[in-house]
């Protein structure tokens, strides 16, 4: 059980060359936390619904995607602030109006997955 860190190589195993191979599955621990917050991000509908609007028609503005998704303005600023916080997002001024877009081709790819879209 080569792979098994030492603080838990005294554990007891039944298979122990599939918990080898189960730990180099998951392998490092920040990137599976980096992909369960890209899940996390998902799991908001209406922030679903914005990152939908933004990978398959391309940068908008807020006031466009409150139109889009139902939301208030307010609602979508708040919702653009935090994916973009996340680095999901990122918004191009253009005169006095920001249009934001999708920037994390990783998470493009999951929203992709949505609804049979592809």
């Amino acid at each position: 059980m080569h792979l098994v860190p030492a603080e838990r190589a005294d554990h007891r195993t039944i298979d122990g060359h599939r918990v080898c191979d189960a730990v180099a599955a998951i392998g490092d621990v920040a990137d599976v936390r980096v992909w369960a917050e890209r899940f996390a991000l998902l799991a908001d509908p209406r922030r679903l619904a914005l990152l939908l609007a933004l990978r398959r028609v391309g940068p908008l503005a807020v006031s466009d995607l409150a139109v889009a998704s139902g939301m208030n303005g307010a609602a979508v600023s708040q919702s653009l602030r935090l994916l973009r916080a996340a680095g999901v997002v990122a918004g191009e001024k253009s005169g006095r109006v920001v249009r934001y877009r999708l920037v994390d081709g990783a998470l493009g790819e999951l929203v992709d997955q949505v609804g049979g879209a592809g």
